[in-house]
């Protein structure tokens, strides 16, 4: 569709301007705006962020979850140019720093803040993307493979800047040769319609005041998501009527409540049996760490190993250091469905 439009330069701009550019343009005048990570959220494949949460944020109904990762996301951008300088000595293309924010030319809303440029040894210009993670995570990476919410974020960044290919750059030790990943996406205008076609709805759905429900949402992101949508719950508000199209689901949650309840039970009725049986073991060991006993099929290997675990005493630092105590006091709101069945 063409080259993107320049908005503005955000080099050194504060963050609440960068928020305010990424979210109506500079001028303010774009209702409503998707940017890279906005994608995958949209489709579902983003680990953090829910679509009801995303737009409610986009409406101003809900504040994005800043605190979430918040340590991961600033260590995230202190590599950035880190990996972009192991990216341009490992492949000898030249990384050009890009601080623009840009409009796509046929779609106002996509709006594009890329990590760098590239121009590779043909003299082709790309987007390159730095990312790093955590060594246990390499694994996402390996054959040249690229999570799902980076690549619809780096397909989203060609589409808007009409580039035919973009790298994605890894990080996640020491070593740039071994613990790299560096991964080339090429344009494809079939994949980009579909996302467009989705990002088109989303904002349909924005200007219709038709907010997403949580279907296709992991499970586990999905209460994280609706404790943030709806906050602490309200003992003043009447009690819900469900429709009988509920009934199996509620019946099933209050079965495996109920097993877990007996289960519990037997956990720490073993527990204590397990403590009582150990006191004589644990006289026997003394100050040693391990025993064996030794029988014609098999051996039993005992061990009674000291942990040390440091807690904060919350009482001392209370009562030492009252105000310390309470600015550490972090608030968390979590809600649990439970299911009960009562007689009539």
């Amino acid at each position: 569709m063409g080259a993107p439009k320049f908005l503005c330069d955000t080099k050194d701009m504060p963050r609440e301007r960068w928020l305010e550019c990424r979210s109506h343009g500079p001028d303010g005048e774009i209702e409503y705006t998707v940017g890279g990570s906005d994608v995958s959220v949209v489709f579902g494949e983003n680990p953090w962020t829910s679509p009801p949460e995303l737009w409610r944020i986009k409406k101003g109904l809900l504040k994005p979850n800043d605190a979430e990762n918040a340590r991961q996301k600033e260590m995230g951008h202190i590599m950035e140019p880190v990996v972009a300088h192991w990216y341009g000595e490992i492949t000898g293309n030249k990384v050009i720093e890009d601080t623009g924010l840009y409009q796509h030319a046929g779609y106002p809303y996509a709006l594009a803040n890329l990590d760098y440029r590239v121009k590779d040894k043909t003299g082709a210009d790309g987007i390159l993307e730095c990312k790093s993670t955590s060594w246990h995570k390499a694994g996402d990476w390996t054959d040249g493979a690229v999570p799902a919410y980076y690549e619809l974020q780096t397909r989203f960044y060609m589409a808007v800047m009409d580039m035919e290919y973009a790298d994605i750059a890894c990080i996640w030790g020491m070593n740039p040769e071994t613990d790299m990943a560096i991964c080339r996406i090429n344009r494809n205008r079939e994949t980009e319609a579909i996302i467009f076609e989705r990002l088109d709805d989303f904002i349909k759905s924005l200007r219709a005041n038709n907010p997403p429900d949580m279907s296709g949402v992991a499970p586990k992101l999905a209460m994280e998501a609706l404790a943030r949508i709806y906050g602490a719950s309200q003992p003043a508000l009447p009690s819900m009527e469900f429709g009988r199209k509920h009934e199996r689901a509620l019946r099933r949650i209050a079965e495996l409540q109920a097993d877990n309840t007996v289960h519990d039970r037997k956990v720490r009725e073993n527990e204590k049996e397990i403590t009582a049986l150990s006191v004589k073991i644990a006289e026997i060991m003394g100050s040693h760490e391990h025993g064996i006993l030794e029988t014609d099929a098999d051996k039993l290997a005992v061990s009674f190993i000291s942990k040390t675990t440091r807690r904060v005493d919350s009482d001392l630092l209370k009562k030492s250091y009252p105000d310390v105590y309470n600015s550490t006091l972090k608030p968390s709101i979590s809600r649990k469905v439970k299911v009960e069945v009562l007689a009539k």
